[in-house]
């Protein structure tokens, strides 16, 4: 009977002797080379792995570390792989782990840009598939944060073993940078949305972006005119007359760029217009924000019959289809937006702004100084017929902005509320603030 917790032998076709430890369970373990050609030196340095433990390339294993791997290559499914190591997760020995030739064990980053490829991602097909507003140029866009940001930070790993921990990293990666808070949610909600699909549909096994804050702070301020300066502007002979006319329009309807240059012919009526589509670049026509077509009043004659002939000018034709906003260039495309914004700027400077000035007004200000304007006129219920916004929250944001007359307003109300609190002389007083 062997004493030794191990067995020496010597293969007929090996010069060197060999040994077979025992495990704790007393079954012997794959043999490994003593390196020697005696029995007695294969003794000694059985004796020396067995105490210090067993060379290999790199480092020294143990008989533990042998019987671990032996235990190893005797798994025959994934069943008793997934077994192993559920239990070291369960134990925190591990965060995650990816089965091979699984979706899962796909590249993260090869995984996002198809989830975002508008001719192959399968929750686009989805979206589409159940009437979901979804578009080109959305997609684009997030396209685009994943090759700037996402790439650089993920590269290599895999589907399946990105953790709370990553996104949480990626978060702060994305904080460092010089960007809007909008810009910086923007370009994390390009990795997390996909991440969230995943989960829903079985693809990987946890949802780590649960339980992350995304950034506040002051987004872009939006400047809008005053009245007097609106009533200069559209006073002036503007190079641009569609130009013109579009921003004309804009400030009396607050409807968006898009909506105003997918306008057909089709879309006028007779004081109102009928809000079908939204152009851009890249979906050319599609349904307006909401996926809601809308009815827009114009009570304003001279508007109506400027929109009319401006659709009869085209010089591709005129007929139901044709783009009232027409391009000079493309029968099948309204005028460039890009247009919209320069012509704008360029007559602000006309009548008095500066360049620097004039750079802080966009064209979508428009729909800012329209809901402003109409906001204490108007039910919301019924400016949000108008605007296409669908939450009373939208109506004010789009709306807190401080116009002509608020001032006074507030005085007049204060004045009202409060006149009988404070005595009579107090009130007759006028103050004047001299310069120090």
């Amino acid at each position: 009977m062997n004493a030794y917790p191990f067995s020496i032998f010597k293969r007929a076709d090996r010069a060197c002797y060999s040994v077979s430890f025992k495990d704790k369970d007393g079954k012997y373990l794959p043999p490994v080379s003593t390196g020697k050609k005696t029995h007695e030196e294969a003794l000694q340095v059985s004796f020396t792995m067995l105490r210090e433990g067993i060379p290999q390339k790199q480092k020294s294993v143990t008989v533990q570390d042998l019987s671990l791997k032996d235990m190893v290559r005797k798994i025959k499914s994934l069943t008793e792989v997934e077994i192993i190591l559920k239990e070291m997760k369960r134990l925190s020995w591990v965060k995650s782990f990816v089965f091979n030739e699984t979706p899962a064990a796909q590249l993260f980053t090869s995984f996002l840009h198809t989830f975002w490829d508008w001719d192959s991602s399968s929750y686009i097909k989805e979206k589409l598939r159940k009437k979901h507003g979804i578009h080109k140029r959305h997609c684009r866009i997030q396209k685009q944060a994943i090759d700037i940001y996402w790439e650089q930070f993920f590269e290599g790993r895999y589907l399946g073993e990105i953790t709370t921990a990553d996104i949480d990293n990626f978060i702060n990666f994305v904080g460092d940078k010089d960007i809007s808070a909008s810009r910086k949610n923007t370009v994390i909600k390009a990795g997390t949305r996909p991440l969230r699909w995943a989960f829903s549909k079985g693809i990987i096994e946890n949802d780590p972006t649960l339980g992350h804050l995304l950034f506040t702070g002051e987004e872009r301020k939006r400047f809008i005119l005053t009245p007097t300066a609106v009533g200069a502007l559209f006073r002036t002979v503007w190079k641009n007359d569609r130009a013109k006319t579009a921003s004309m329009l804009a400030s009396v309807t607050g409807m968006r760029s898009g909506e105003i240059l997918a306008l057909r012919v089709q879309d006028l009526g007779a004081d109102c217009l009928y809000v079908r589509g939204s152009w851009n670049r890249i979906d050319k026509i599609k349904l307006p924000k909401n996926n809601e077509t809308r009815t827009v009043e114009i009570p304003f004659p001279v508007l109506m019959n400027k929109l009319i002939e401006q659709a009869k000018s085209n010089p591709w034709g005129f007929s139901p289809d044709s783009f009232v906003f027409w391009s000079e260039f493309h029968d099948d495309q309204p005028m460039q937006p890009d247009l919209l914004l320069i012509a704008l700027r360029e007559e602000l400077t006309q009548i008095g702004f500066s360049k620097e000035e004039a750079k802080k007004y966009l064209f979508h200000g428009w729909r800012h100084f329209f809901t402003s304007y109409m906001v204490k006129r108007l039910d919301k219920r019924l400016l949000k017929s108008q605007t296409g916004h669908k939450t009373d929250e939208m109506i004010d944001l789009y709306s807190d902005h401080e116009i002509v007359g608020d001032r006074e307003l507030i005085q007049e109300k204060q004045k009202e509320a409060f006149a009988g609190l404070l005595p009579e002389p107090v009130l007759q007083i006028e103050y004047t603030i001299e310069a120090a």
